[in-house]
Order: C-alpha cells, then sequence, then structure tokens
C-alpha cells in the first residue's frame, strides 16, 4: 500500500509511525525538532489519516506498507520510531528486516500480546452522530459519555474533519480498527533484532512493567530504557521536551 507521508529535514532516515487514531500530523510539532538533524518521514498508517483504508490491518500488512515506502523512496538504512500500534509496527520491520534499520524507538508499547481494552473509546466514537452536527466541537458532549478523559478526547477530535457541507466524518476507518483489535493488540516476537534500541515509557502508564523487561531484552538484545516520570501513554504530547531530549540523545549517540 502506497501510504501518505510528510518529509522534511535531511540527514540519515528517521521514519516515524503514530498509534492507533491518530496520525501524521499529532507529530510534526517534534518531527520539526528532529528535522535539525534527520531527513524525518512522517507516515500515517493504513486506515488512518490521509493513508488509504483496507479491510486489513495486522502488523504483517503495516511491515509492508514500511517496507514498501522505504523501497519507493530508496532510503537504505534508516532509523524507526514509533508510538503505541506504530511502535508494534516498527518492531516487526526491524525484526524481519534487521539489515535495514540503524537505530529503534519503540514508545510506550511492549512486545507482548494485549488483550483488546479500547472498546469503549470505540463506542464513543460510535456514539457521535456524524450527520447531526453542526459544529465540530458538538462532538465532545457525545465522546464525554464514554470517554471521560478530556485529552484524550482532544486527541481523538484532531482527526474529525468535514467530508462535504454537513457531514463529518472520522479520518481513520473506524469499523475496519474495531473489527482488528485483537490483531492489533497481538505479540511482536518473530525473531531477535540486534540492533540499538530504545523502549522509552510513560511513568504513569501500565503498557510496559517491570515482568516485561526480561522479555523485551530477549528479543531486542542491545536496548535501553528510559521512563518519563508523570507522564501517561501519550508520553510524547505530555513531556515533549524530555521526550525529545531522550530521543535525539539516543539517535545521535
Amino acid at each position: 500500500m502506497k501510504l501518505n507521508y510528510k518529509r522534511l529535514g535531511e540527514g540519515e532516515p528517521l521514519i516515524i509511525m503514530h498509534g492507533l487514531l491518530g496520525m501524521l500530523d499529532n507529530w510534526m510539532s517534534l518531527a520539526k525538532e528532529y528535522a535539525e538533524h534527520f531527513d524525518v518521514i512522517l507516515i500515517d498508517a493504513r486506515n488512518h489519516g490521509h493513508s488509504p483504508w483496507s479491510d486489513e490491518h495486522n502488523y504483517q500488512v503495516m511491515m509492508e506498507d514500511i517496507d514498501e515506502l522505504i523501497s519507493d523512496l530508496s532510503l537504505g538504512e534508516v532509523n524507526l520510531l514509533g508510538h503505541s500500534m506504530g511502535g508494534k509496527a516498527v518492531m516487526k520491520y526491524a525484526q524481519n528486516h534487521p539489515l535495514m534499520v540503524n537505530k529503534l524507538i519503540v514508545a510506550d508499547i511492549g512486545a507482548k500480546s494485549y488483550k483488546p481494552h479500547h472498546q469503549q473509546i470505540m463506542d464513543g466514537l460510535k456514539n457521535v452522530p456524524l450527520d447531526q452536527l453542526d459544529k465540530r466541537t458538538e462532538a465532545d458532549e457525545y465522546l464525554a459519555e464514554y470517554i471521560p478523559e478530556m485529552g484524550v478526547r482532544a486527541f481523538l477530535m484532531k482527526s474529525l474533519y468535514w467530508k462535504e457541507k454537513g457531514q463529518l466524518a472520522w479520518r481513520f476507518n473506524l469499523d475496519v480498527l474495531e473489527k482488528s483489535l485483537v490483531e492489533i493488540g497481538e505479540s511482536i516476537m518473530d525473531a531477535p533484532f540486534d540492533g540499538e534500541t530504545l523502549f522509552i515509557k510513560g511513568g504513569n502508564s501500565n503498557y510496559i512493567k517491570d515482568e516485561d523487561i526480561k522479555d523485551i531484552q530477549a528479543i531486542f538484545h542491545d536496548v535501553q530504557f528510559e521512563t518519563l516520570k508523570g507522564a501517561g501513554h501519550w508520553l510524547h504530547a505530555e513531556k515533549r521536551e524530555e521526550f525529545l531530549e531522550k530521543t535525539l540523545q539516543f539517535l545521535m549517540s
């Protein structure tokens, strides 16, 4: 699949993939900082943002999408950064194409399997009567019935747009993503990866627990761990400067 992407800066390639229900624009602010040192390629995952939609949504096809982009752009060896779902996608690519990856950064997700846990968010999104709203902001009250966290609702509403006059739409393929929650939670343990790897987590997030460390080290043989105190799952937004400092330090070391 030909993914939508934006490219800025020059230097070694750095591909960034967002998480579930996100899009590349979520990373634009950080990308401008990375672009002072790297050739940054921000990508919209399939079924997200401005990339094509598909009935298939799993890490095998997402890995193939990344490989196709790298080939189309003739990038050679790349650095990879992925958050949550995007973190698992770049893990899978690194495990299956180790000679193509220089450094790997995984943001707040482990390699293990996760039980589907986004159904409440999906229900909130389906609760929004898209064809009945006069303003984008009116969607918030419908989301709030299911999603109490204002930050999560604000994040989701970034993907809400006017498809045509009087018709709002989501930029993600909600039906397919909801059906694919089991696949999105599956483990990524295809093969060992010997390249330099950084797992960076939010101190208030439970996606990577202490007991997960040994399993990660069994797959990623040259791995470092960083924790951003006070940050949750969206650590790159909540602790932007610290996230930037830690990841740049790793990339440029």
